[in-house]
């Protein structure tokens, strides 16, 4: 989708831009702790009884635990404590927003103490070293049921990895050309770096049972009454697929386009040189994707870069930490202004975006009809992901309730299809975190099971 950004100049053409000058600004954002630094840094956690960095933990991570691990140099078994309950902790120690969850809950998180104990960086420690000779978690009996998982991201992965350790044969079917979701398409590249997200879906896959088929897209050349027929249960893991527009005229121009399409193009680019950069540069939203976007056109070389919101700072859905990132790499912040016009040059080319100042009256968003322009060769929207409802086109899918547009399940992830459960982005309940989708899946793959046995026994 780049090619609306075709008329830019190249990263390359930025004076500076050297092969070994990006590589710096995509390195790690927080480099990996040294061993002996882990283990000081563990010696920090107090081990509490009633723990409440497991309680704001969305996975259930038995924290303390894995962190006297580590201070006991028993990396394997810190691995093991982790990946027991979230089988993508690598990445999710490099991408869950711990500040506002284990982080924050931790009680030397106070002013005397400066910070509370490197959660996220123990974790990241723990899993960067595991020395496995083989896969930790062993496949049970093949029980010879079959589930379809459809979505091979954050969801999608930990149910069908769950689903093979209790035994059943698992077939993922994932529309894009690699497995991970998100971790491999829409996270900031000095997040994720050196190819971690293919490794640790490698990784994964090492318990066996678990088939993946690539280029299938449910609603397209796959139904959801299909799957039914030919698998015991089937688990959606669709995540949040349509970018959702501003509702403008020129919206389609030359120059504007979604921001998660920019850092799929991004994440996949083996040289940067050659990715078109915006020099003057507008994001439009306020969550970490519009924080990621922002950061990373600095990094890339953009003279300018403007994020615009239209309410004010607290309102943000992006963590102070996120955005405390964006202003260390130069991106001005603008709250209180809404898009109103896409500004066009005589080529009918984005030139810029018009904005409107905003205010709270009586808890409602309203304009001030004062108006100003912001100058732009590129813009790039971050107002949020939609449900791709063309995936739920076949006659059996369009019969799942639905909470707005999101797929609608139990306390079991169980839709109101029978045998078909839904978890991750797509459902009610989302929350748009890599680990909650972990946690979604691992619990779906639960209670298909428990109905899998159940209709076992019952035969």
């Amino acid at each position: 989708m780049t090619h609306y950004l075709d008329h830019l100049p190249r990263v390359g053409d930025t004076p500076g831009a050297t092969p070994r000058a990006l590589a710096d600004n995509f390195s790690d954002l927080h480099p990996p702790l040294t061993e002996r630094q882990a283990i000081i840094e563990s010696q920090r956690c107090l081990y509490c009884y009633d723990a409440p960095c497991i309680e704001a933990c969305p996975s259930d991570i038995d924290i303390p635990r894995f962190i006297r691990q580590i201070g006991e140099d028993n990396i394997n078994g810190a691995v093991h404590t982790i990946l027991e309950q979230n089988i993508l902790g690598g990445s999710c120690a490099r991408v869950c927003p711990t500040e506002i969850l284990c982080e924050q809950s931790c009680v030397r998180n106070h002013d005397a103490e400066c910070q509370p104990v490197l959660i996220g960086l123990l974790q990241r420690h723990a899993t960067d070293n595991m020395r496995f000779e083989e896969h930790p978690f062993q496949r049970a009996a093949d029980s010879g049921r079959r589930v379809a998982v459809v979505g091979a991201g954050p969801a999608g992965l930990a149910c069908a990895h769950r689903l093979a350790m209790f035994g059943h044969q698992v077939t993922l079917f994932e529309a894009e050309a690699k497995p991970g979701g998100l971790n491999e398409y829409g996270i900031a590249r000095y997040k994720m770096t050196d190819d971690f997200a293919r490794r640790e879906v490698e990784f994964l896959l090492g318990i066996g049972g678990i088939e993946i088929r690539h280029g299938w897209r449910l609603g397209d050349n796959l139904s959801l009454e299909q799957l039914r027929g030919e698998y015991d249960s089937v688990f959606l893991g669709l995540g949040l697929g349509a970018s959702r527009r501003l509702g403008l005229t020129g919206e389609d121009a030359p120059g504007l386009m979604p921001a998660v399409a920019y850092i799929k193009a991004l994440r996949q680019a083996e040289d940067l040189v050659d990715l078109p950069l915006a020099r003057r540069c507008v994001v439009i939203g306020a969550g970490n994707t519009a924080i990621d976007m922002a950061t990373q056109m600095a990094r890339l070389g953009a003279e300018e870069v403007t994020l615009v919101y239209r309410r004010g700072v607290e309102s943000m859905s992006a963590t102070g930490h996120e955005q405390a990132i964006a202003k260390a790499n130069g991106v001005r912040m603008m709250t209180w202004a809404r898009p109103v016009e896409v500004l066009l040059d005589g080529k009918g080319r984005v030139a810029g975006m018009r904005f409107e100042k905003t205010r709270e009256e009586g808890g409602r968003l309203v304009g001030t009809g004062e108006t100003l322009d912001i100058e732009a060769d590129g813009v790039f929207k971050a107002i949020g992901q939609g449900f791709d409802a063309t995936s739920l086109a076949d006659p059996l899918a369009a019969q799942l309730a639905r909470d707005g547009e999101r797929i609608q399940v139990d306390g079991n992830f169980r839709t109101s299809l029978p045998r078909v459960y839904a978890g991750g982005d797509c459902v009610a309940p989302g929350q748009d975190l890599t680990v909650q989708a972990v946690q979604h899946g691992k619990l779906a793959a639960h209670a298909i099971h428990r109905a899998l046995m159940a209709q076992q026994e019952a035969a």
